[in-house]
């Protein structure tokens, strides 16, 4: 195992943990006040669909102004798209109204500007957590899709971020937490039910107490179109690899569901066993058709292999949390089964 892997393993437990640990007490003392100003949503350099998703519905309490800050590209283009359909469709449309600027100075005139109060982040990973520490510092909220790092250095700069907004009383959070869907929230009441579950076992690297895995696939249909991925998304020093991405849904469900109550220390409550990554074959014919791009760009050059490009999207952890060992699994494929999902 390579050890700069293995760091990107621990990144993935490590922040989550920090980030429910600080975000359950901002959280907390944010819902004590009954004057909450209204929710104003900026939107800054949006790259991933998960920043229009947040808008697919009208939001109670959260201004129908949004205002975005992005470079001219094909990430702010698709957000645009997808914020039109959702105010055209016929069925329950939305009404958001946009304030749009684009330009090289995008983040600097976003500061500048200072309006609205939560910044929404989903997009190129490589730049997330510094737009987090800035968003931080100039008094806005941030809602961040995950991870919020992919990498030692910004990990250190996270703990900065949430150290900084707790002492503003400002909250960092999750964009995209699956701790709201039914299912994972049926699954924890009937984990804690022990006449029906019992008790969680310990057991081994060999053989997990809790094992959890996740399918993904890089071409797919969201909102009733093909997803245009930007080249960036299958670069992994921009986006991450799979282990710093999706399992920090996974880690994050484990914690919740698993230790509700209990505080975890990621210094000394987590053990990583075991880690190990593989990549994803892309043809140029499926990188084109996800991305609109015809070739690849230079700085796929060191992943490619006999003409197929090779992401680092797939892994699987093995790690111990408070005495439990815990398995989990990503993987990525470049499509979805035939009449599957």
């Amino acid at each position: 195992m390579k050890s700069i892997y293995k760091g990107t393993a621990i990144i993935a437990i490590l922040f989550i943990v920090v980030s429910c640990s600080f975000s359950k007490k901002q959280a907390a003392n944010r819902m004590e006040t009954n004057d909450l100003p209204q929710l104003e949503i900026v939107v800054l350099d949006p790259g991933h669909f998960h920043a229009s998703l947040l808008q697919k519905e009208t939001l109670t309490d959260v201004s129908d102004t949004i205002r975005i800050y992005a470079p001219e590209g094909i990430g702010v283009n698709q957000y645009l798209e997808s914020i039109d359909s959702y105010n055209q469709r016929a069925e329950s449309p939305t009404t958001w109204k946009k304030q749009v600027y684009t330009g090289d100075d995008y983040l600097q005139k976003m500061l500048a500007d200072h309006k609205g109060n939560i910044v929404v982040l989903a997009g190129n990973n490589l730049k997330k957590t510094r737009y987090i520490m800035e968003s931080i510092k100039a008094g806005y909220h941030v809602l961040a899709d995950k991870p919020l790092a992919i990498n030692p250095q910004d990990f250190k700069l996270l703990t900065e971020a949430y150290q900084l907004a707790k002492e503003k009383n400002l909250l960092l959070y999750d964009l995209m937490t699956e701790r709201y869907d039914i299912l994972n929230i049926i699954e924890k009441e009937l984990l804690h039910q022990t006449e029906l579950f019992g008790d969680l076992q310990k057991g081994s690297p060999d053989n997990p107490s809790v094992i959890m895995e996740s399918v993904h696939h890089f071409f797919k249909t969201v909102s009733g179109k093909p997803l245009i991925r930007p080249a960036w998304y299958y670069d992994v020093e921009q986006q991450g690899e799979g282990i710093a991405d999706v399992t920090t849904h996974l880690i994050d469900l484990i914690n919740w569901q698993c230790f509700p109550d209990k505080t975890i220390h990621y210094q000394s409550d987590v053990t990583v066993n075991a880690a190990k990554h593989w990549p994803t074959p892309i043809t140029l014919a499926e990188f084109s058709q996800s991305t609109q791009v015809d070739s690849f760009p230079a700085y796929l050059n060191r992943y490619i292999k006999n003409d197929v490009l090779e992401v680092m999207a797939n892994g699987s952890l093995n790690y111990t949390v408070k005495g439990i060992c815990i398995g989990m699994k990503v993987t990525w494929n470049y499509t979805p089964p035939t009449n599957g999902g």
